[in-house]
């Protein structure tokens, strides 16, 4: 399999993920022309658009696509049924696009019908796990978020993480202020900042990178819970979980 990221936007990445006989998927298409401009670049076969949640920055290429695509599968979850969405999905479901197997996985947090998507090595997570960071909470609970986030954490340390948005910088400087005697996580912000002033994307990570950067995923770190003002060592992981979403949201 092949993986390409368009950068779209202000920040976002649309992801198309390619077989070797050029037959392809699309992933949150927040608008078309570019995904369109690629597709012939390449002379690519789109059998189907993934979307993760029905925000517009992760949909509104849709119509732009099926215009000129009419066949096209496009799957979502129920929250995108006005967005386009033909193949309703939940999580923990399985389907076969382009000879690509993928596994959904109910990560609800940012929204509360949002999924990712899993093709080994490949996970693509919409707005809920970030490189260094995790999507604000928009409709869901803590609670959910940091069992999403969990649930994503089961996978395995090769994972690739090809989420939407290009936030890694700021989620580093985020992390950094948590821990700044970390020589990993001073050491990849000046690796990141790097490739970011080349104009090269940060994305995608691996989960392996990500339980060593990501302060969402280190909430069981007694280290990290007494700087957040944990007086004793807690098993409520969510709470954590939340006084950090509540800093970053500040920060």
């Amino acid at each position: 399999m092949n993986l390409i990221s368009i950068p779209a936007l202000q920040d976002n990445y649309i992801w198309i993920l390619h077989d070797d006989s050029k037959h392809c998927v699309i992933v949150d298409p927040g608008v078309s022309q570019p995904v369109l401009d690629k597709l012939t670049e390449l002379n690519l076969i789109p059998d189907a658009i993934l979307l993760t949640h029905h925000h517009s920055d992760h949909t509104d290429g849709v119509a732009g696509l099926v215009d000129v695509y009419p066949d096209i599968s496009v799957f979502g979850p129920q929250e995108t049924l006005s967005k386009g969405a033909k193949n309703l999905v939940r999580g923990n479901t399985s389907f076969t696009v382009s000879s690509m197997p993928f596994q959904t996985i109910a990560v609800p947090g940012h929204t509360l019908g949002h999924v990712a998507y899993y093709c080994a090595p490949y996970l693509f997570c919409g707005d809920t796990l970030f490189s260094a960071g995790c999507g604000r909470i928009f409709e869901g609970t803590p609670q959910q978020m940091h069992h999403s986030l969990s649930q994503l954490c089961h996978l395995p340390d090769s994972t690739k993480i090809c989420c939407a948005h290009e936030y890694t910088l700021s989620n580093l400087r985020f992390a950094l202020s948590l821990f700044p005697q970390d020589h990993f996580i001073s050491t990849y912000l000046q690796q990141i900042e790097a490739l970011r002033q080349k104009g090269l994307s940060s994305l995608p990570s691996t989960l392996q990178i990500e339980r060593v950067i990501n302060p969402f995923l280190r909430c069981h770190d007694i280290d990290l819970q007494k700087k957040l003002g944990f007086s004793h060592p807690t098993q409520a992981l969510w709470q954590v979980f939340a006084e950090l979403r509540q800093r970053k949201d500040n920060f």
